[in-house]
């Protein structure tokens, strides 16, 4: 646990020099200042983590991360847990929306089912995992990056994790319990009022002391494994897109450490899971989309993938104004 926390005394920055070689680049492009929107700022961005003033994004990796937890037994989920199984055979077979989308935008898709027929503990009575099962998942996570990638997204599948999210973020930011808990995978009134109640409990009966023990005592495997992967890829210069409730919320931990950690990040989406907005807020991120995703899965991170595309193509591939022969400003 300490080795983890040591990891923020050293995280590298974005390249400086690249970043200005960029910004420069834009500044000469056929096209008038800042015409092209948030789209150039997010080729910026990307410019300055891979350290080249042209980059090109060749190797884009999606990593689904699935994880079990003990908290379904209150009721808190649509669906069974048998469903996270079945979801990473369906990842296997193809037949997920994450499929079609990483085959859309050229991305390589790795699939990490961890302890399925172990759930974590439930959190309404105590922590999640024992320290040897958290740092098991969030070595899982660590090694989970290849290191000739040039882009991450996250994703995840776990039935109960929209709970386990809500307490980490109430046990993070404070607020009421109502504040953090939505309706996951579908859930009526009745059920969003009794899943309030179950995050409000879980919160009560684990006195987390730090971001670090927030994960442990109210995540669950996958959600550590996510947060042990953003913190990988900032120190291997990987940018990252984020995905919706459950991504932003392990990368809230990072962030309660350290502000800084999340710099090599950006919002891949607007989820319409209630709680993403505030947190999203609370880390500093405005979202490249909002389309009205709930899926998980890293879907709308993936669907930001493209946008980024675009974003890079337009950047390295156009035209500056002497290379056209177009009068500049």
């Amino acid at each position: 646990m300490d080795q983890i926390r040591q990891v923020f005394a050293d995280l590298p920055a974005a390249d400086a020099e690249a970043r200005a070689a960029a910004e420069a680049r834009n500044g000469q492009l056929t096209k008038p200042p800042g015409a092209l929107g948030k789209m150039e700022e997010l080729a910026l961005w990307y410019a300055a983590w891979r350290g080249e003033a042209r980059p090109v994004l060749r190797c884009p990796q999606i990593i689904v991360f699935a994880g079990n937890h003990g908290v379904t037994v209150q009721g808190v989920s649509a669906f069974p847990s048998d469903v996270t199984a079945q979801m990473v055979a369906n990842f296997s077979a193809g037949g997920a929306a994450i499929n079609q989308l990483a085959e859309a935008f050229g991305a390589k898709l790795d699939v990490h089912a961890l302890s399925l027929d172990e759930p974590t503990e439930d959190i309404s009575l105590g922590p999640a995992m024992s320290e040897n099962a958290f740092l098991e998942a969030f070595n899982i996570g660590w090694e989970a990056i290849d290191l000739e990638t040039d882009l991450l997204i996250l994703g995840e599948m776990g039935i109960g994790n929209t709970t386990a999210a809500a307490a980490m973020m109430m046990a993070l930011y404070g607020g009421a319990a109502e504040d953090w808990a939505g309706r996951g995978t579908g859930l009526d009134d009745a059920g969003l009022k009794a899943k309030a109640a179950v995050v409000a409990r879980a919160v009560h009966a684990n006195s987390a002391t730090d971001a670090i023990s927030v994960l442990r005592c109210l995540g669950g495997r996958e959600i550590a494994a996510m947060a042990a992967a953003i913190l990988r890829a900032r120190r291997e210069r990987i940018p990252v897109i984020l995905d919706g409730f459950i991504c932003s919320a392990a990368a809230a931990c990072l962030h309660a450490i350290d502000p800084a950690a999340l710099n090599h990040t950006v919002a891949g989406h607007l989820s319409a899971e209630g709680a993403h907005d505030k947190v999203l807020k609370k880390i500093g991120k405005e979202p490249i989309l909002s389309l009205g995703m709930r899926l998980g899965e890293g879907s709308g991170a993936a669907v930001a993938l493209g946008v980024l595309k675009a974003a890079l193509a337009c950047h390295c591939g156009m035209s500056t104004f002497d290379e056209a022969g177009v009068s500049g400003a």
